[in-house]
Order: C-alpha cells, then structure tokens, then sequence
C-alpha cells in the first residue's frame, strides 16, 4: 500500500483546496479557534472534504513543524481524464465502465473499485463532490484493486454519461422501480452501467438522460440491496453475457 502524505498548516490546506488537489481528510485541533481556522472549516464543508477533530498529540505526530491546529491527508492515486481514457478505448472491443452517482461510504467505494476490477472495468467515475474519498480505508477495502483501475472525477456525473454517449456507449441505470430486469437487456454491447446512493438511488435528473433503467429481481421483506452487492450483481451478468 502507498504511504499516505500529509500537509499541514491552516494557509497549506487553504492552497491545496483552492488548487483541487484531492484531500482526503482534514485534522484539526479540537479546540483550535480564530478567523483562519473558520475559513479552513468552512473550505472542507464547501468542497464535501471529511474533518476530524483531534487531540495535540495526534497532530504532532502528523506533522513534522508547526501544524498551526490542522493536518490534512492528500489522496494516494491519481485521478484520470475520462475523454483521454475514451479516446484510448477500443469501442468496438465491448468495454465496460461504471458511473457511481453519490456513493460516499468508503468502504462501500473500496469493495466496488475491488469487484471493478475483477470484472474488467475499463473505468470507474465518480463526481467531483459528494462522492467517497480514496483514503486507508478504501484502498484496505480495495484489497489495493485502487491502483490498478483508471478513477476518473467529473464535475458532473450527467457530463459524462452525454460525452460517453457521444462515444457510441449505452448507459445503463440502476432503480427498483424500472420495468425491465437487468437479466433481460443485452449487456454485450459498449456499455456504462450507473448506480446512485444508497440512500436516494441516482440522482432524478441523472436518471431522465440514461438510455435505460433496469432492476434486479427482489424476494422477502427487504427493498434494496447494498450499493456494493448490487453493484457486483450488475457487473457479473455483463461478464456472464460476455464470456
């Protein structure tokens, strides 16, 4: 696994955020006041950046000089251009891509980009906000399949379904009250299947562009599956379809 580097200093993690470099977290000291560490503060809730608040100690030991109360974790991998990786696929080889509209637990993130890459994922895309964090957890979830598939970040997840379209690939939702059964649609084809969050599914206006929505068959009292299970079971009949 790839040491987590760390920066620190209020105006540091100001610059770094201001730069979209891809925080993980930030740590700041519990009772560390004053105008500097508002703006920091609000910074991380505008950007969806997760915050700890901790002990001194913590932060001396991430720090290596004077952390003035805040550490901030600087995601391990690079992110990738979706229309470079596009213009470097062979459509025509059937490739398989994954938009995930809202996912933010990260252990839910780690345990997809691991079935991702199981399953020949070409890509995984995700939103610039509002999606999980690349950070230990994820890559341990991962089984370290992080390092080994292209993550590409998009402003907007709508974005990136037209320009996928306009490379000839079908895009293909997940929701419980679709109409056809995932079983039942060819999934051989250029494809990007989309999964939204746990809580709300896909975004309602990201669902009114996708060229399909289909459903997985449900038994019992339960209404929905884990993102991440689901997520496999979508991806593992597209490999069925294929071999």
């Amino acid at each position: 696994m790839e040491k987590t580097t760390y920066i620190y200093g209020i105006r540091t993690i100001m610059e770094a955020i201001e730069s979209n470099k891809e925080i993980s977290k930030i740590y700041l000291l519990k009772e560390a006041e004053g105008l500097l560490m508002q703006q920091l503060k609000t910074a991380a809730r505008k950007n969806n950046i997760a915050v700890s608040y901790v002990p001194i100690e913590k932060l001396d030991h991430l720090a290596k000089g004077n952390h003035q109360g805040a550490a901030a974790s600087i995601s391990p991998v690079n992110f990738h251009d979706l229309e470079t990786i596009l213009e470097q696929t062979d459509v025509a080889s059937n490739p398989l891509f994954l938009l995930l509209d809202g996912v933010t637990d990260v252990r839910n993130f780690g345990a997809i980009i691991r079935t991702a890459s199981c399953t020949g994922v070409a890509a995984i895309i995700v939103s610039e906000k509002g999606s999980a964090p690349v950070n230990a957890a994820t890559i341990k979830t991962s089984a370290g399949a992080v390092f080994n598939i292209p993550i590409c970040k998009v402003n907007h997840i709508k974005d990136a379904i037209y320009l996928l379209k306009a490379y000839d690939i079908k895009t293909v939702g997940a929701n419980e009250k679709a109409a056809d059964l995932l079983y039942d649609i060819d999934l051989h084809i250029p494809l990007a299947l989309v999964l939204g969050s746990e809580e709300r599914g896909i975004n309602p206006s990201t669902l009114k562009v996708l060229d399909q929505v289909v459903k997985l068959p449900m038994q019992g009292d339960i209404a929905s599956l884990n993102v991440s299970v689901a997520c496999g079971a979508m991806l593992y009949e597209a490999v069925r379809q294929r071999l």
